[in-house]
This record gives C-alpha cells, structure tokens and sequence, in this order.
C-alpha cells in the first residue's frame, strides 16, 4: 500500500508475532494444551465491576481473542452454593457462548452412569448393565486411559441377580491412577462428607475453602483437577485431554428401599456414585459398556421401549481388580509394575 512506512509494518509484524508466541506459552505452561481446546482455551481476566468473571478466548477459530463474561444470573463459574446458584459454563469453540447451569451430573443426560446401574450412552439410548456385586468392570477403554468401575450389591433371598450400584471409580491414564469413590456409610447424613480421593494410592483431602479444589500436573504436562461443586459429596473431575465427570455421592433411602423391593441389610446406607461423564479425542475403537457406545458404527441392541432394556458385556469387560487393564476387549495397556505402584484397595 502506498504511503505505508516499511520500518512500522515490520515493527508491527514483530509485536504480533511476539505476542502470539506469549499466548502458546501461557497455553503450554498453564497445561492448556491437554484441555478441550473446543471449549476451554481461555485466559481468565479480572471481574467486571459489578462482580461477573470474563474470560479472553485463545482457541483458534471464530471466538480466538474475543471476551466472553458471565451474564447477570450466573456471575461466576464456581458458585459456592451449586444447588441453589447455577454456574457459568463458557465455550470459546465455535458456538463462542456463555451459559447458567448447575454443576451436577445430569443422570438423563449422554454418558450418564447412575442407580441400579443405568446408563445413557453416546448414542443416547438407555440401557441397564447389572454386573456383579464385588466386581469390576472396564467403562472406557481406549488407546490413552481407561475408566473402570467397582460394584456394590445385593441379591435378596429368592432373586437370581443381584441388585448393583457403583462404589468407585478408577481413572487409569500414563503411570497415574486417580480413584474417586463412596465411602462406607451405616447411616447417612446429608451434611457429612463420604467421599474418598485417591492419587498414586495416597488419600488426597480436597478443600472446602477458598478454590475448593485440589489440582497437580503430571511429568507430561497434563492437568488433573478435583474441584467440590457442592459442600460435601459432589466434585467435578477434570483429566486435561482426556475426560471430565461430574459425580454425586448419594444412599438409597429408605423410601427407595421399599419401593424397590431392594431389602438392604442393615447397618449400611450403600453410598454409591451417580455420574455423568465427558469425553475427548476418543478412538473410533473405543471399548467399554459405555465406550463402546461412543463408536461411529455402533448400533444399540436395547430394545426401544423396553421399560428396562438389559445388555450384557460381563465377559467381555470385567477385571480382576479396580486398578487393572486387563480384560477380553480393553484396549489401555501399562506395564503391571505402573498398575500396582502405591496402589491399595478401597
């Protein structure tokens, strides 16, 4: 263009790539590089004057550096009171929105593990895995990490199968294993705190204070975070790259008991997990009693209108224990040495 002075242009040129150099490696040290680019490669700024968080976009796309805030009836992404206020959800993909939702499980809802137990695949249908009380069972399994589930139950005289609830989770990725469980309640109290964490084997005590999270990065850079979306009971869990899930710790109530014909023993108000997962660059390989579902050939074999349509998959995915990989169709694989490191039961 005429008229333009060459030394600006080239200055200008030079600022711009300096700049974007800075942001790839706020990315890259801030472990963003392992998160959902789609939705959460943003930068947070400082409140509005009135109080409302905003972040500035960074993933590429039509969103990259635009500020999106958090609107008037949901001013903060982590509210402390989770069931009385919804949170701001903020997508810098390509949607390039802010939304109010409580930060709970969604047991309706796609990739949905919850009750006696059923599922919600990614396809969307529903679909009830009873297992086995005391087993253990691959829910994901893919090239990068594995989820695995143990189940608690019961089998009343009279009844050939038993009654299952899911106890724990185990979320195997790399060398690490992170488990996020109920524990053994005999009479629940809606006010006390029966989740137990677990990284590398250790116990981990997540804050009720401040952030109420706890958070540690691996040698590879990727995030792992446990945040309380609730006083007690309820987390979001976040494996950069890899899966989010939102879980609730809940009993079966006496009411429930009863309608359900369940006669649970005394002394124990089985505490199980309801929980709703998400996850990221999946294998069109995936395997699991819900991997398999997020398949682009999958078809469900559950019967449409079947109050209660069962599917089987015990062989095929059960493990010799919550820590291990090892199953006819897993396909996550690590050595047994990284399997059992610092590793006890429940």
């Amino acid at each position: 263009m005429e008229g333009r002075n060459p030394s600006l242009a080239a200055l200008f040129a030079f600022f711009l790539a300096l700049f974007c150099w800075t942001e790839a490696s706020a990315q890259s040290s801030s472990g963003y590089r392992n998160l959902d680019p789609a939705r959460t490669n943003y930068r947070v700024l400082p409140r509005t004057e009135s109080g409302k968080e905003q972040v500035y976009c960074l993933a590429r796309g039509s969103c990259q550096y635009k500020t999106l805030t958090c609107p008037d009836q949901c001013p903060e992404r982590k509210p402390r009171q989770n069931r009385k206020v919804k949170g701001c959800f903020i997508d810098c993909s390509s949607k390039c929105e802010v939304t109010c939702k409580y930060r709970k499980p969604n047991c309706n809802g796609y990739g949905s593990l919850c009750y006696d137990p059923r599922f919600v695949g990614g396809d969307g249908v529903m679909f009830y895995f009873h297992g086995a009380k005391g087993g253990n069972f691959a829910i994901v399994s893919d090239e990068k990490f594995q989820i695995n589930a143990h189940f608690i139950g019961t089998r009343p005289q009279g009844r050939s199968r038993d009654y299952t609830w899911v106890q724990a989770l185990a979320v195997m990725f790399e060398t690490h294993t992170l488990v996020i469980a109920a524990d053994r309640v005999p009479r629940w109290d809606d006010k006390a705190d029966a989740l137990i964490v677990k990284w590398d084997g250790e116990k981990v005590d997540i804050p009720t204070g401040g952030e109420a999270e706890w958070r540690t990065v691996t040698t590879s850079g990727r995030e792992v975070v446990v945040e309380r979306t609730d006083d007690v009971n309820t987390v979001k869990v976040t494996v950069g790259g890899l899966a989010e899930l939102s879980v609730r710790i809940r009993p079966i109530g006496e009411e429930e008991n009863r309608v359900h014909n369940y006669q649970l023993p005394e002394g124990d108000s089985f505490a199980h997990l309801e929980t709703q997962f998400k996850f990221n660059n999946l294998t069109d390989e995936v395997e699991g009693v819900l991997g398999k579902t997020y398949r682009p050939d999958y078809v469900s074999p559950a019967k449409v209108g079947v109050p209660m349509p069962m599917l089987g998959g015990e062989d095929k995915y059960e493990t010799p224990s919550l820590y291990s990989t090892s199953c006819r169709f897993c396909r996550f694989h690590r050595s047994s040495a990284a399997a059992s490191a610092g590793i006890s039961e429940i």
